[in-house]
């Protein structure tokens, strides 16, 4: 979602702004800006597009050391210049950036502004207000900055700049991502650390409720009552070269094609010396001790955890429910009496998420993270932590932090049927690898679902996905990346479903792809598929070696049953991409998306 970075030092200040908020992109935006304070002024720069818009908009004359930038994803108020971020307050003496939602702005407006000229639509533009007022009141921009934050309810992540105080920049956050870089005569504030990692790895991590005083050469954590909290430094474990796209057009396309990779790296990470699993020897007693997992998730997160369903039930003998996070945390089912949570989050910072893990943790209930990232919200929230180890992924549709979290949720479904004495038929490792090699062989025929889109998708307004068991599922996630970026209309259904209404959209030429990859449920799906062709329908099978009949579309390479979802979402991925693609569309940036979803 929306980013921030700030900067105060002796460089130039533009241009490491520019450059941490062209690293936020893949965040998801609709508008930028950045405040610099030069000798004697804050100049501000916004605009409603791209960072690279941003950029030509900033007057190269302003020289500054110190300043604060912002990506914003549209929450309240259009996205515009007006709405756009930095904010400043009535005199201009202000500057503030801000990611999250406040609640309850409209009540602070009506009690301590009711008064006030307000320019933008925005709830950050409260805040900004609010710190005048209580400076004119109080005269300490820390006092006043400290009052405001306690008034504030919901998620935020603040940098605040003072016109008359150009030696500090304030920081407070809560519920939303904020960091703290070190360097040597300077120090940086950063969303996410990619943005900073052209000039340091040496970050703090801010927890909530907390205000920061930025200097050059001092960061102060506070707590709201002023109290001073002590708190090391992390190094950053990430290879700027990741970030990067090198040869590749789309961050999309290189991701789908590190995937084999990332399933190599998986196996190596969750192995010992001894071939054996190499788990926290904690969550495996808690596996043990569970009476039932829940697992909470959203969107391309929600579709892994349908599989990992599958695997804990199927592997492991745990009863499993899966749940969509923004509704179970406003309607909590029936608990088991020993219930397990496991949030899965690509980013370990989704809002909707964190929402439910407060909840359950206030319960006693355990709780166990998988994320991409180990040092995220959700993960330093949690009881435990299982990495994905994919690296870091930057296109807004999710790919092989998608197939990492399958991997991971197989491996804790294996260890804990292992934990259990249940005798496995399987080396799951070996089948891993298996897995990778068929995805290394699908990724390089490409040419083939280049042309699978050409036909099927080029032209189309809607497409349909159809599959039984875990193609099903499957068939959802590839519904989800087609809509996300192609814009084309697409549903994932149970083949048997159709006939239960769908089936009255269904057209002349209306595409149809069936995955046809369960050896129990071939017949039943491909009965499906003549019940749609017969109605006009352009159907597109996907099957897998050895259940293959003549005319499907693409045959897959046979792997383990039970992980065929980790291979036959690939071609999706890849027709998805060429469909876009021909289309025209924003590969890596679809429109109205945001990559780290932080506000509710």
């Amino acid at each position: 979602m929306c980013g921030i970075v700030g900067y105060i030092g002796n460089n130039d200040a533009k241009e490491i702004l520019l450059k941490g908020l062209e690293k936020l992109e893949y965040r998801g935006y609709d508008s930028a800006g950045i405040a610099v304070r030069s000798e004697d002024d804050i100049n501000v720069f916004k605009v409603k597009g791209r960072i690279a818009t941003l950029r030509d908009a900033v007057d190269e004359k302003v020289q500054s050391t110190t300043g604060i930038g912002h990506t914003r994803w549209a929450t309240h108020g259009e996205p515009s210049e007006t709405n756009a971020h930095p904010h400043q307050s009535p005199s201009g003496r202000f500057t503030l950036v801000h990611n999250g939602v406040i609640e309850n702005y409209l009540e602070l407006k009506a009690e301590y502004l009711e008064v006030a000229n307000f320019v933008s639509e925005t709830d950050t533009e409260v805040i900004v207000q609010l710190i005048e007022k209580f400076v004119e009141e109080a005269g300490d921009t820390l006092e006043a900055f400290r009052r405001t934050v306690e008034l504030l309810h919901g998620s935020y992540a603040i940098a605040l700049l003072d016109a008359e105080n150009p030696e500090e920049v304030y920081v407070a956050k809560n519920k939303s991502p904020l960091l703290v870089g070190l360097g040597d005569e300077f120090n940086v504030v950063a969303s996410d650390s990619m943005a900073m990692l052209q000039v340091t790895d040496q970050f703090v991590e801010l927890m909530d409720e907390e205000v920061v005083i930025v200097k050059q050469n001092r960061v102060e954590l506070q707590k709201l009552d002023g109290t001073v909290v002590e708190r090391d430094p992390f190094t950053a474990e990430i290879d700027a070269s990741d970030i990067e796209k090198g040869t590749y057009p789309h961050f999309m396309l290189k991701e789908i094609d590190e995937q084999p990779f990332v399933m190599r790296k998986i196996i190596q990470e969750y192995q010992d010396d001894n071939d054996d699993i190499k788990l926290d020897k904690d969550i495996r007693k808690a596996m043990k001790k569970c009476d039932r997992v829940y697992i909470i998730a959203a969107g391309t997160s929600y579709h892994a955890g349908l599989i990992g369903k599958e695997f804990l039930e199927k592997i492991a003998e745990v009863p499993t429910e899966v749940h969509v996070a923004s509704e179970f945390s406003y309607n909590f089912p029936l608990l088991s009496e020993n219930p397990l949570f496991v949030f899965i989050s690509q980013s370990g910072e989704t809002a909707d998420l964190r929402s439910v893990l407060v909840e359950t943790k206030k319960l006693g209930h355990p709780a166990l993270t998988i994320t991409n990232v180990p040092g995220s919200t959700l993960s330093r929230e949690a009881n435990y932590t299982m990495h994905l180890h994919a690296g870091p992924e930057i296109a807004v549709a999710s790919t092989k932090a998608y197939t990492a979290q399958m991997a991971v949720l197989a491996i804790l479904a294996v260890d804990t049927a292992r934990a259990k004495g249940i005798e496995l038929d399987f080396d799951p490792m070996q089948e891993l690898g298996i897995v990778s090699n068929a995805m290394e062989a699908l990724c390089d025929q490409k040419e083939v679902f280049d042309q699978i889109a050409r036909d099927y998708l080029s032209t189309t307004r809607n497409c349909f996905f159809i599959g039984r068991g875990s193609d099903y599922y499957v068939g959802l996630e590839g519904a989800l990346k087609l809509k996300e970026i192609s814009y084309i209309q697409a549903e994932g259904f149970a083949g048997g479903e159709l006939k239960h209404g769908t089936i009255a959209l269904i057209e002349d030429g209306t595409p149809v792809i069936a995955l046809a990859t369960q050896e129990h449920v071939n017949g039943s799906i491909r009965s499906n598929v003549q019940e749609v062709v017969t109605r006009g329908a352009n159907d597109c099978i996907i099957s897998l070696e050895g259940l293959d009949r003549e005319g499907d579309a693409f045959v897959i390479p046979k792997v383990h049953r039970l992980f065929t979802p980790l291979v036959s979402v690939l071609p999706l991925q890849l027709i998805s991409y060429y469909a876009a693609l021909h289309r025209d569309c924003d590969v890596d940036k679809p429109r109205n998306l945001a990559k780290s979803v932080t506000v509710e």
